[in-house]
């Protein structure tokens, strides 16, 4: 058997914030209607059917760890081709440390002490260069009370837009918030599309032809890789 062309998503987000429930939930709860440690097969709008490894690699510890921690970690995000940001949406330190997850795995955390946002202000122009694709994960939204929801999901809305993604906010522990044709698994199928699309699919930041519109993630092996 031929070897599968492979992609490297990184987890992302503080200790404690569900990353690796996630990862479960990806990995072996049949997310997107597919059984788990299926291959996935890409035949609508590609040159040709072919199948993709995905892995996702997730990697813990604290943000504001001392620069050895740091420095191991930096091993891990050689050769990356996707970044999953994930919070807690009961704990706002864990939305606002995100930036400067995303700042140390794209090698720009010239700054690493401080907040780098306050009272909702941002500097976008940190990512305006920024081509690995992003995809932002909120977690125990079922612990959020019904009375508080709308108010925390607007305020973490603003995640999203500064890093030009898409969001999903989901319970990890129950598999319906990725169901297949759920909004959440639309949202999970196109960033995994993006990534695969950046890494085999363009060239010099243009499409090579071929690669159609029509493309689909379908299913896929998901492999989970733990870091803490």
């Amino acid at each position: 058997m031929a070897a599968l062309d492979r992609v490297k998503v990184l987890v992302l987000g503080d200790s404690g914030v569900g990353k690796s429930s996630l990862v479960h939930l990806l990995c072996h709860n049949q997310v997107l209607g597919n059984p788990s440690w299926t291959i996935h097969d890409y035949k609508e709008g590609t040159p040709e059917e072919k199948t993709y490894y995905i892995e996702l690699w997730d990697v813990g510890g604290s943000v504001g760890s001392a620069t050895s921690v740091k420095s191991t970690r930096a091993v891990f995000y050689n050769s990356l081709n996707g970044i999953i940001l994930v919070h807690d949406l009961t704990n706002k330190k864990s939305s606002q440390n995100l930036y400067r997850w995303s700042l140390e795995a794209l090698n720009r955390d010239v700054a690493p002490t401080g907040v780098l946002v306050t009272n909702g202000d941002y500097d976008r122009e940190q990512f305006a260069d920024n081509q690995i694709p992003l995809l932002v994960i909120g977690t125990k939204l079922d612990q959020i009370p019904e009375t508080k929801r709308n108010e925390v999901l607007t305020r973490t809305a603003f995640l999203a837009e500064d890093f030009n993604a898409e969001e999903i906010n989901l319970d990890c522990t129950n598999p319906r918030y990725l169901a297949a044709g759920s909004s959440n698994a639309v949202k999970l199928s196109r960033f995994f599309d993006k990534v695969i699309e950046k890494r085999y699919f363009l060239r010099d930041g243009n499409q090579i032809p071929g690669f159609s519109e029509r493309k689909r993630f379908g299913g896929g092996t998901l492999k989970s890789l733990h870091y803490d």
